[in-house]
């Protein structure tokens, strides 16, 4: 889980919204920063439409756990925000408590105990807005991606929306659609900094840069070699298609389709990769790409997809809905009681049910002072992740967090798996609350 070692030593600590560092300077004012509280990070419901969540982006929370530190340029920043006791505090500050929380690549559901975080207030607040932004933002986009892979039904997909985001989310971005189960990335700040495999060649620029397309072809197959893949829709595709073969032979790698009638390209121009003696040349289908898109070229001569804008936005779900509440201070649950946004008070934990067959039943989640029996195919969802500021040894890789995730979606009932409208995958049993 370790990050690139030319972000290992930059501070996150103004990664924050300015009320958390208040508050911690008024509890510290009044007496009240050293109360023992636990905070949750849970959403409330899922996405309209989402039969499920993934976690995701927890092995990057953790990182960014350990560099949350206040040096001399982040404490100057802030001489006009917080008084001198707290800017001495905050000198200080190293977050000496203790995270819970769903292991990355697990599913969640509308009021799973995603993370769980136990300390002083003061310790505990300043890391809402850290955990938020990295969770919400990373499970939207596994959550989708995980979505995509399902619909592609075995087909490989090669993460492709750097350019449609900001340049710090195409890489956590990456990142998450790889946990997801996409193959590759277009992002080579993702290779570098999280070891996921690159993928690309060329752009449309290519072909218009050079006097003609088969010239164009030529000099790619030259350079890459012919098991390249060659965009054939910058001008008329069937041409297209008949030049890249006469440039790199039937051994043509792949040819790529960006526009259009998709389906009925892809058909077409497999017909005519056959007829050229090409049978063994892939067809890869790019542009505009989502879950449903895919799902709707299932029965196609596609070989593998190519997603950007949808993926990188969550696929119209940017963000996972997650909320940091305290629930518990001083071993008293607490919980905000409005209609519209009610929660819950008391640690929790969380175990799911399986039938003998492997297939899940339900989350049931229940306070700390609840004994909830553990049947022998059942299995406590929350796992230690920190103690005493401390990052627990042999948490899983990003590789061991995306097998997770392929055997959890095993596990859920098919009509969860669908697309549609529908009740969660598994429905959350309360107990204790």
């Amino acid at each position: 889980m370790t990050g690139s070692p030319s972000s290992a030593g930059v501070s996150t600590a103004l990664f924050t919204d300015r009320y958390e560092l208040t508050m911690a300077a008024a509890a510290l004012a009044d007496g009240t920063a050293q109360r023992h509280c636990v905070f949750e990070v849970f959403a409330r419901r899922l996405p309209e439409g989402r039969r499920y969540g993934v976690v995701a982006g927890t092995g990057r929370l953790l990182e960014s756990i350990a560099r949350f530190r206040f040096g001399e340029e982040e404490l100057a920043m802030l001489a006009d925000v917080v008084d001198d006791a707290t800017l001495a505090w905050l000198a200080e500050y190293r977050f000496s408590g203790d995270v819970d929380g769903y292991p990355e690549g697990e599913l969640y559901f509308p009021g799973s105990p995603i993370l769980t975080v136990t300390g002083t207030f003061a310790d505990a607040v300043l890391l809402e807005t850290l955990a938020l932004s990295i969770l919400n933002h990373d499970s939207a986009v596994a959550s989708a991606a995980a979505r995509m892979v399902t619909a592609a039904a075995g087909r490989p997909i090669i993460e492709m929306g750097s350019r449609r985001t900001h340049e710090a989310a195409a890489v956590a971005s990456a990142r998450a659609t790889y946990l997801a189960g996409f193959t590759t990335t277009s992002n080579l700040e993702a290779q570098r900094r999280h070891g996921i495999p690159t993928a690309g060649t060329a752009a449309h620029a290519w072909v218009l840069l050079h006097d003609d397309e088969l010239t164009a072809f030529t000099s790619q197959v030259k350079a890459l070699g012919p098991d390249t893949t060659l965009l054939v829709d910058t001008y008329d595709i069937r041409r297209g298609v008949e030049l890249a073969v006469e440039a790199a032979g039937t051994g043509l790698g792949a040819i790529r389709i960006d526009s259009g009638d998709l389906g009925e390209l892809a058909r077409q121009a497999r017909d005519q990769l056959d007829a050229l003696g090409a049978r063994n040349t892939k067809i890869v289908l790019s542009g505009d790409l989502d879950e449903y898109a895919i799902a709707s070229l299932r029965a196609e001569p596609v070989d593998s997809y190519g997603v950007g804008t949808s993926v990188v936005t969550g696929s119209g779900a940017p963000t996972a809905g997650m909320v940091y509440k305290l629930v518990e201070v001083d071993g008293r649950p607490v919980a905000k009681r409005s209609s519209s946004k009610e929660s819950r008070g008391g640690r929790k934990s969380a175990v799911r049910r399986y039938k003998p067959t492997g297939t899940a039943i339900e989350e049931v989640v229940h306070t700390a002072d609840v004994d909830v029996a553990v049947g022998p195919h059942d299995r406590v969802v929350p796992v230690p992740m920190i103690r005493g500021g401390e990052q627990v040894a042999g948490l899983p890789t990003l590789e061991q967090s995306r097998e997770h995730l392929c055997a959890a979606l095993v596990s859920v009932p098919w009509e969860g798996l669908k697309l549609s409208r529908g009740e969660p995958a598994l429905p959350t049993v309360f107990e204790g609350m």
